[in-house]
């Protein structure tokens, strides 16, 4: 049964204060045993929450109407799902330059941005001959999953995307650029840095692939394969349920379940992926990681993550 909501966001908005606003998201968050990441920078919030159902909802009533945040959030959309367990072994809230790196001053879609296209018009964009779709996710997130038919820039990292394009695409007219991420923040990054190098017809899926999942009935749907996600689920399939990937802890590749039978996969310290490019001290170390996680679960304890003791009511803090 699936009793932990799993909620992901994120939202431009100029933050001249984000680092006063540190402490007390991780406070909140901690008082209502909430789980995830969230990244604060001066343009946004970019994160993802795991917990019970009314403390997820509560976070979001929060953010959005505590004099804190000057209704900055008031618009702040947010995509759901459901766990069986929570994905997430602790509550960080981190400061950053950006909640996105690209790495290339300047760019902002507070100030230019592409078209957004709704997951229910997606379809007949990318169908068109004359739009270029473009997966703006690093290679192993496209490994197990992508648009029929999109470009895989074959990029280790976001920031990597920039080079591809002054390598791979020319501005041309003609042409339409569509361009897809997992919740959309990386994508819409993107069209921003394409505007600002001269690209007219440039859209993104609005709400990303997970939106789409959601939305688009699986008869209809063109995406093919799992949907790789930042934390324990791994992957999603449509409905946002989880699929049937796993990971390697070691290289952090997402694994199929053929290639968990391999020889040289091993829980915690290798996989096919890594298994060549360790060096001894590498496995040592996650030889030794590993050694600690299992004496910590025979214990019945949590190796990552801290216990949080009794959840606070959202309403004895107002």
């Amino acid at each position: 049964m699936s009793t932990f909501l799993t909620s992901a966001f994120y939202h431009f908005v100029e933050l001249n204060d984000y680092e006063d606003l540190q402490s007390p998201i991780q406070k909140f968050c901690d008082d209502q045993m909430i789980k995830g990441t969230i990244l604060l920078a001066n343009e946004g919030i970019n994160g993802t929450l795991s917990g019970d159902e009314e403390s997820v909802r509560t976070f979001h009533e929060y953010i959005k109407t505590n004099p804190l945040f000057n209704e900055r959030f008031k618009s702040l959309a947010h995509k759901e799902s459901w766990a069986s367990s929570n994905p997430f072994y602790r509550m960080k809230v981190r400061l950053k330059k950006e909640i996105v790196a690209l790495g290339v001053p300047g760019v902002s879609p507070i100030k230019k941005v592409g078209q957004y296209v709704e997951p229910s018009d997606w379809n007949q964009l990318i169908s068109d001959p004359d739009t270029i779709v473009i997966d703006t996710r690093n290679g192993y997130e496209v490994d197990i999953g992508s648009f029929k038919g999109s470009i895989n820039p074959n990029t280790k990292t976001f920031r990597e995307f920039p080079k591809y394009i002054d390598k791979k695409l020319t501005p041309d007219k003609n042409k339409k650029i569509a361009m897809f991420c997992t919740g959309g923040i990386r994508c819409e990054k993107a069209t921003s840095l394409m505007i600002e190098k001269g690209f007219a017809n440039v859209y993104h899926l609005h709400g990303g692939i997970l939106k789409y999942l959601e939305e688009v009935p699986k008869e209809e749907s063109l995406w093919e394969g799992e949907c790789f996600v930042f934390d324990q689920r791994v992957a999603v399939t449509h409905n946002l349920l989880e699929g049937n990937y796993d990971q390697c802890y070691a290289c952090r590749h997402p694994l199929s379940p053929n290639e968990i039978k391999s020889a040289e996969y091993s829980p915690g310290v290798s996989c096919p992926y890594c298994y060549n490019k360790l060096t001894t001290e590498k496995r040592d170390s996650v030889i030794e990681r590993q050694k600690q996680i299992l004496i910590a679960k025979a214990r019945g304890e949590s190796h990552i993550g801290k216990k949080l003791s009794k959840k606070i009511k959202y309403r004895d803090l107002k």
